[in-house]
């Protein structure tokens, strides 16, 4: 299995930026795609961004102009930029990293979630 390890979380205030960062150990398998989710207070988990091995992004919609993501390869590592921050996206955001083992079933897997905190 693949371990992942989340930072950057805290707390900003709103119109602030934060960068999160999550970086997975080695794995025997390709990366398929890494990106964040994210849980807010009584909703559930949705995506907020997806880049593949690729490069193509997928935003959410609520994100789109405000936050993005990026990967470095080397380091198996995925970051969200996340600016003009707003209280509704305060959220546990939880890395995500799909393996894709040869003629395997596609493997997913979760970081423990990261708080992220925006002040009004």
């Amino acid at each position: 299995q693949v371990q992942l390890l989340e930072s950057g979380g805290g707390l900003v205030q709103a119109g602030g930026s934060l960068r999160v960062s999550c970086e997975a150990s080695e794995s025997r398998f390709s990366i398929d795609a890494m990106g964040w989710y994210r849980r807010a207070p009584g909703q559930q988990r949705e995506l907020v961004a997806l880049i593949s091995s690729g490069d193509s992004t997928d935003y959410a919609d609520s994100v789109k102009g405000r936050f993005t993501i990026s990967r470095d390869k080397s380091k198996n590592t995925v970051y969200l930029q996340m600016s003009s921050l707003k209280p509704e996206d305060t959220a546990v955001y939880y890395c995500f990293v799909k393996l894709a083992p040869p003629f395997g079933h596609k493997m997913d897997h979760w970081g423990k979630g990261i708080l992220v905190t925006v002040s009004s």
